[in-house]
């Protein structure tokens, strides 16, 4: 018996993975975070499956569905959203799978941030504006961040931020991220990518605030910050189909 930690990806059916949904397809308890996992994902299910949204469940009781499937030695699917590595809560589960000496697998999925990026139609690693990705979340609700992670520390970096758990913190990202990206930093809010009813909205740290409050999103959003995401930039074309630079899978320099 072996539980399957599933990446969904972020809401379209279309970005599961392969083998994400041969496995969906093949356990016969599925449970699934239907408050971030839209019911499409897991119809791959078998027939007759045991098909469980786990939003309204607590931990105790998710692992106690779990513990009765092993019992029974049958599969278990345990679809999340995103990609399983990112803010999946998955950590305490697989504490407890060892506890009971359950076996586990993680099968990768599209996280949000890529599929943001997609929809935007943009890339977030320009050359000589910024190569790096700094993956992050506010506290608000949730638990407390770690010392030394916070966005004034990422900000002096100059990377492109995708900032989850954000929606209500705006006036408070604005403040600490503008004394180091300039209060006309791009910003792109993305709510429900990947869902039928996505949004997308653009901005800068001074007036995206409004806008997203104007459209009344208060949930489910990413926030992409970043001089990468700006319309156009005067970059250079990336050094790796420079034709003047040859590497090892074209090592002659072409005219």
């Amino acid at each position: 018996m072996t539980v399957y930690f599933i990446g969904a990806g972020p809401g379209d059916p279309e970005l599961l993975t392969l083998k994400a949904a041969r496995i969906i397809g093949a356990c016969p308890v599925c449970l699934y975070a239907g408050s971030l996992v839209p019911a499409e994902v897991v119809a791959c299910a078998p027939q007759g499956s045991l098909v469980m949204d786990t939003a309204p469940m607590t931990l105790d009781e998710t692992h106690g569905v779990i513990s009765d499937a092993h019992a029974k030695g049958q599969d278990v699917a345990r679809v999340h959203s995103g990609d399983p590595s990112l803010y999946g809560a998955i950590a305490e589960q697989i504490r407890r799978l060892k506890a009971d000496g359950i076996d586990y697998q993680i099968i990768p999925g599209v996280p949000a941030y890529a599929a943001a990026a997609a929809a935007l139609g943009t890339e977030l690693t320009v050359p000589e504006v910024a190569q790096s990705i700094i993956l992050t979340r506010m506290s608000m609700k949730s638990t407390g961040m770690p010392k030394g992670e916070t966005l004034e520390n990422f900000a002096r970096t100059g990377a492109t931020l995708a900032i989850h758990l954000g929606i209500r913190a705006l006036r408070e990202i604005e403040r600490q991220l503008a004394p180091y990206y300039g209060a006309d930093c791009p910003v792109a809010v993305i709510y429900r990518v990947g869902w039928p009813d996505q949004l997308i909205i653009r901005g800068t740290l001074t007036d995206v605030r409004e806008k997203v409050r104007a459209a009344k999103i208060t949930r489910t959003a990413l926030i992409l910050v970043g001089p990468a995401l700006a319309d156009s930039h005067g970059f250079p074309d990336s050094a790796l189909y420079d034709a003047a630079r040859p590497h090892v899978l074209r090592p002659r320099v072409k005219a």
